[in-house]
């Protein structure tokens, strides 16, 4: 910072802070150390979650990398969910809330401290946009260093991942599989630390952090058991010292063109249809215009290039050893699909970090002009059901599925929905509504990767859509339209789809309709009368305050 000033004088300098720096002392500092600016480092280490146990040890490698530039390191700890331990129960109602706590508990943090700058250790789903959030909300000079992606595992010789697992389950209520290899599966899914090894929300989102300029190459992709990811850790616990000395801030970085880069990787890449909640978050917390549309907008222009799981051949792993992030960059620069000049945490433009892009896997990482589709992987639908639209990852749909229609069985709740498709009573053709699971219907708006995991694993889903104001996870694979905005508890027409009635889906065509008359419509919103939730604590409080699907279900 110019003239010598830090952030943390506040807090150290002047006969005033003179009980300040006492506190200081007993944390057994020395003089020398308390003058050094003082960085921040929010770690979401924790033992319940696979991608965060070992958290501490990334934020060891930061604080040597701090050390070694000069600075001070101080660590404080976050909360963090994992959403494939609290799937399918009322655990995943705390889930998408607890992005805002995690920004928020940032938040206070840093500002009661006066930071000179910050370093973020998040993995896990929640937690990267969480901390994104705050980041771009204290404006300091700020890097992101994740925990890395988990390898995949291994069952009969081939490589599988926790979503196999969720199908695995509708396999075996199908009688598929035995109890025997169901064990065997599960024994060997998730071989050890790391976020979970697809293409899934803390992959998605870490991957985006390159391309939003927070955070390092190699951030998204070099996998938790590495040790370049500890060396990925020093260097970030350097890079920041770099970023507090110039002065550089995450609003100095993140710009409308960086949310258009990172919705075009977002599309190479058939990232989770989380992103088009999170990204609206963040973009919300820089105090830039959102509008869901710019999906449909980018998605048109941008080739699906990586083929990852849950509906691709390839884990996170092998996108690493194809060349990462960096390599599906080059090739999209390669069409100027990419904004080159916007500024990155390395010190310099994105375009100047591809310059040093060497080997790249044309099987991993397809040739522009070879893609997987020539759309990107995610859609906003709009129609009557969801006026104010509905996202659907349309890479991960079957063609037979991309128009269909079809019946619709209506349920209140996904354990409803569950139990009727267990139950055998969904036929083939059917569209399956599940209401009351959005942001302040839940609340919390859980993800639904049991309902969809389950018409999987029992073969049918190449043959019933399923629809709601919830959302899906990561692992979803199917026609699996979900963000329905407005949402049934807002008085959102998907609230007043009655079974039996034909429901009309055509992804090319980017549409979403009940097949019945706009008169017939308006007379069931006139008497219609949204069932609330009975809540308590946080998600009471979250329930009132939280906003839209559509506009990325921040706390207004």
């Amino acid at each position: 910072m110019s003239d010598n000033k830090q952030r943390s004088d506040e807090i150290k300098k002047g006969v005033s802070k003179a009980p300040h720096r006492s506190l200081l002392y007993a944390l057994g500092l020395t003089k020398d150390e308390i003058d050094k600016p003082i960085i921040g480092i929010a770690n979401s280490a924790n033992d319940i979650i696979p991608g965060h146990k070992h958290l501490n040890e990334i934020c060891e490698s930061v604080k040597n990398g701090v050390y070694a530039a000069g600075g001070l390191p101080l660590a404080f700890s976050t909360i963090g969910i994992c959403d494939g331990i609290t799937m399918g129960h009322s655990g995943m109602n705390y889930s998408l809330p607890s992005r805002e706590l995690i920004a928020d508990s940032i938040e206070a943090v840093a500002r009661a401290y006066k930071f000179d700058g910050l370093v973020l250790i998040p993995n896990c789903d929640k937690i990267v946009p969480g901390m994104l959030m705050a980041a771009l909300r204290l404006n300091i000079p700020a890097i992101v260093v994740s925990g890395g992606p988990m390898l995949a595992g291994n069952y009969k010789g081939r490589k599988i991942d926790l979503h196999d697992m969720f199908e695995a389950v509708g396999a075996r209520v199908a009688n598929k599989i035995s109890d025997e290899e169901l064990n065997e599966m599960e024994m060997n899914a998730c071989p050890g630390y790391g976020s979970c090894a697809g293409m899934f929300t803390a992959n998605s989102m870490n991957c985006l952090t390159e391309v939003l300029g927070l955070a390092l190459p190699g951030n998204g992709t070099i996998p938790a058991v590495f040790s370049s990811r500890r060396a990925l850790a020093t260097k970030s616990g350097e890079k920041i010292m770099e970023l507090v000395a110039k002065d550089i801030k995450p609003l100095d970085i993140f710009t409308e063109k960086t949310v258009e880069n990172a919705f075009t990787l977002d599309m190479a890449l058939g990232c989770s249809t989380n992103t088009a909640l999170h990204l609206p978050a963040i973009v919300h917390e820089a105090g830039i215009d959102f509008d869901i549309d710019i999906i449909n907008k980018i998605s048109s222009k941008t080739p699906h290039l990586c083929s990852l799981s849950p509906a691709g051949i390839h884990h996170i792993e092998d996108l690493h050893y194809a060349g990462g992030i960096p390599a599906v960059l080059k090739e999209l620069s390669k069409k100027n699909l990419l904004h080159l000049d916007c500024l990155t945490v390395t010190g310099e433009t994105l375009g100047e970090n591809l310059k040093t892009v060497g080997y790249v896997n044309q099987e991993v990482i397809r040739p522009i002009d070879n893609p997987y589709h020539k759309d990107g992987g995610l859609a906003v639908l709009k129609g009557n059901i969801a006026p104010n639209g509905a996202i659907v990852k349309q890479i991960a749909v079957s063609d037979e599925m991309l128009v269909h229609e079809g019946p619709a069985k209506v349920f209140n709740k996904e354990e409803e929905a569950i139990k009727a498709i267990y139950g055998g009573k969904i036929k083939e053709g059917d569209v399956v509504v599940i209401l009351y699971e959005g942001p302040k219907g839940g609340p919390g708006m859980r993800e639904m990767l049991a309902p969809t995991s389950a018409l999987a694993g029992m073969g049918l889903d190449k043959k019933v859509a399923l629809i709601t104001d919830g959302r899906f996870s990561g692992a979803t694979r199917g026609s699996a339209i979900g963000h329905v905005s407005p949402e049934a508890a807002a008085g959102g027409p998907i609230g007043v789809v009655r079974d039996g009635d034909m429901v009309s889906i055509n992804i090319p065509q980017k549409t979403l309709n009940l097949k019945i008359s706009e008169e017939e419509l308006q007379a069931r919103l006139n008497t219609f009368k949204p069932i609330l939730p009975k809540t308590s604590g946080y998600l009471d409080r979250y329930s009132r305050f939280v906003q839209s699907a559509d506009k990325g279900a921040f706390l207004e």
